[in-house]
């Protein structure tokens, strides 16, 4: 590696509907990409040293929002959408920093770009750089209409195989109402491959694929059709 060369740190603890949580570090700034995690179970995956310059949160549902109260009540800057920090009663707090989409902010060395992404609450993907480094985050949205260059990390959601899906509805296992509300408010498979296919990786080292249903998708036809159509390093993040 070239000295100076930035390589971002992405560690994420826990990637599903039991709570999301995970960082992205320069080595100079980490960042807190959600907070669906409980707060005790942050605490020890950080060896219980709140070295964090900054909270992204995507929204407001438990999954990615569970522990954001305690770290606010620490003052670690959190950064949340208006309507996110109404739903989650945090508004006019003084470490809850209401974002705009499209009105980038610094936190620390890294420069935030939010966006506007469809679910069925307010729910808001982050461009995250530092340097050269361009990182994507983007969670619970059935599409993205934004596209992107110069992407050097993306980090994902790839929550259902559609085959599986719809197989899982014609053997019972899954009511089409649940199966029409994930198709109309997260990426599937074939959806993020569109997704990918619109916007310009041929700088992306890593696609890290979060947020997968446990009886919804197929983890290793996920990374061997992405590894075959982008020739990317594909890192699926579990539980």
């Amino acid at each position: 590696m070239a000295k100076g060369v930035i390589i971002l740190d992405v560690n994420f603890w826990g990637s599903s509907s039991a709570g999301n949580c995970g960082i992205v570090s320069d080595g100079k700034t980490t960042i807190m990409l959600d907070a669906g995690l409980p707060f005790r179970t942050i605490q020890q995956a950080l060896d219980f040293n709140l070295a964090i310059d900054g909270v992204l949160l995507t929204h407001s549902h438990g999954d990615h929002s569970k522990a954001i109260k305690d770290l606010i009540k620490r003052g670690i800057d959190c950064y949340m959408a208006e309507e996110t920090a109404q739903e989650i009663k945090a508004s006019g707090h003084p470490w809850a920093n209401v974002i705009k989409p499209l009105e980038q902010f610094k936190i620390g060395s890294f420069t935030v770009l939010p966006f506007d992404v469809k679910h069925d609450v307010t729910n808001t993907g982050y461009l995250i750089t530092s340097g050269r480094e361009k990182a994507i985050y983007i969670v619970d949205t059935p599409y993205c209409k934004y596209k992107f260059d110069g992407l050097t990390t993306i980090m994902m959601e790839i929550n259902y195989c559609k085959e599986i899906l719809d197989s899982n509805v014609k053997l019972g296992l899954l009511h089409p109402s649940l199966r029409n509300r994930i198709v109309g408010s997260h990426f599937g498979l074939d959806t993020a491959l569109d997704f990918l296919a619109a916007n310009d990786i041929s700088q992306v080292r890593q696609i890290y694929v979060v947020h997968l249903s446990n009886g919804n998708s197929d983890e290793a036809l996920i990374k061997d059709t992405l590894q075959r159509k982008t020739g990317k390093e594909i890192i699926i993040v579990g539980e």
